[in-house]
């Protein structure tokens, strides 16, 4: 059964993902100053709503990773269980997080699993998790997957598999900005800005092709080469590129749900307290 250190882990987890709904101005993103959600279609009031709803099965898989005590194919396997449970709940209350539930059930299951870990440490032993297949895993493969084998882009297994780069990449963003003095809106947004300057999002490729993508990612090291989004001139090019991206339609949210994992992470002095003592 689920205890209080579980439930606080997902709570953590989904105050990270309406944190990141709520930055503004995301380039491509919906956002509070969004409300029809241009490139989504979704009501961003709905998006807040359906990332609430991830929490019970968040719960669960820290459960389950308590539970287990080790990285294994089982609890990989009642991970993916659990994740598809979950995936149908969010669908009912909208849907729109699948990739941040696949990132934030991982490194969830790796705090459970290590309630001491940080950073890098929690994403080892995500890796460790997602090392193992499952088995269980539907015979139809994703978009994201066929995306990723058309274009050779790592994607969300790859990510994971890799240790989640992009999430220890937002990490040293958020502690460079903000060691910089930046703000912390400023600091999330350039942590978004550093997983877009060099992830191959999935989602891009899938709108964009692999010439929009490489346009996002230079548009996102511009913002960061001009100085950041603490800067003025940081925040010209941030709204430059984010009405480059809503008028094409292009929506990075593979690098949106990394910044929410990372931003799990980055909670993870609060989100482990009682396991911790």
């Amino acid at each position: 059964m689920p205890n209080c250190a579980d439930d606080e882990l997902a709570r953590a987890a989904v105050a990270a993902l309406t944190g990141q709904l709520t930055l503004a101005p995301k380039p491509g993103l919906p956002d509070p100053r969004d409300l029809a959600a241009r490139v989504t279609g979704r009501d961003h009031r709905g998006l807040l709503w359906s990332a609430r709803a991830l929490a019970p099965g968040l719960t669960a898989m820290a459960a389950a990773a308590r539970r287990t005590g080790e990285p294994t194919p089982r609890l990989r396997a009642e991970l993916g269980a659990i994740g598809r449970c979950a995936e149908h709940s969010v669908g009912l209350a909208g849907g729109g997080h699948r990739g941040a539930l696949w990132t934030l059930g991982l490194l969830v299951a790796a705090a459970a699993l290590d309630p001491r870990a940080r950073g890098a440490d929690v994403a080892a032993t995500a890796k460790r998790i997602a090392a193992h297949p499952d088995r269980a895993a539907p015979r139809r493969p994703s978009r994201g997957a066929t995306i990723s084998a058309k274009y050779g882009a790592a994607g969300a297994r790859g990510e994971a598999r890799a240790g989640f780069p992009h999430v220890r990449r937002a990490l040293d963003a958020l502690a460079t900005a903000r060691g910089a003095g930046a703000d912390e809106p400023a600091a999330r947004l350039d942590a978004l800005l550093t997983v877009m300057s060099t992830l191959q999002d999935t989602e891009l490729l899938h709108t964009a092709g692999p010439s929009g993508l490489r346009r996002v990612q230079a548009g996102a090291r511009g913002v960061l080469e001009a100085g950041g989004t603490a800067t003025p001139a940081g925040r010209a090019a941030l709204a430059g590129l984010d009405a480059d991206l809503h008028a094409r339609a292009w929506s990075p949210r593979g690098s949106a749900g990394l910044l929410a994992g990372a931003l799990f992470v980055d909670s993870l002095p609060i989100a482990a307290r009682t396991r911790a003592t």
